[in-house]
């Protein structure tokens, strides 16, 4: 590949992905000083179902069953995910249900809608539509090149090699201690 063309490659999949890059960073830097935006609950059922379980291997039916059982109409999920007691209806990025199991059957299901910040993190984490997550494994991918492409550029000029190398290393250096502490 001749190094124009890796520009133009490397311009192309930055300016592409630039808007999704930016709000990762942005939500992941929320995330980590502590702004998670907020999730209201509102619990909209309680009852006993005994046949509704964690390891079910029909759990996406038998959670429809039991919305529908709860008045809920109109709902549409992709999955549903386990954590203990606890079901939640995928994705999370948008309005989706909890369900709370407990002894002998008894289980409480609250309705939980993200604020846009929540939404944006859950999408962040992986937890939001199937093409949204089909997306971000393209981006893992893109992101990749453009690293590689960049690197690449940098240690191919003749004017930016030691440059480029040095502060490749130094990032190296500063990951190996950071991950090592």
């Amino acid at each position: 590949m001749n190094r124009k063309l890796l520009i133009s490659l490397h311009l192309y999949l930055a300016a592409f992905f630039a808007p999704v890059i930016i709000l990762v960073a942005i939500s992941g830097g929320l995330y980590l000083i502590g702004e998670k935006g907020t999730v209201v609950k509102e619990k909209i059922y309680e009852g006993v179902h005994p046949e509704l379980t964690t390891g079910s291997p029909t759990i996406k039916e038998d959670v429809s069953a039991l919305l529908a059982a709860a008045g809920v109409r109109d709902y549409d999920f992709e999955y549903v995910r386990s954590g203990g007691a606890t079901l939640y209806t995928r994705p999370t990025s948008r309005d989706h249900y909890i369900i709370k199991l407990a002894d002998e059957g008894a289980l409480s299901v609250e309705l939980a809608q993200p604020n846009f910040q929540a939404a944006i993190i859950e999408l962040h984490k992986g937890h939001g539509p199937g093409m949204f997550k089909t997306f971000q494994k393209i981006l893992a991918a893109g992101l990749f090149v453009i690293v590689i492409s960049g690197f690449w550029l940098g240690i191919s000029a003749p004017a930016l090699r030691t440059k480029s190398l040095a502060t490749t290393m130094a990032g190296g250096v500063i990951l190996m201690v950071l991950v090592l502490v």
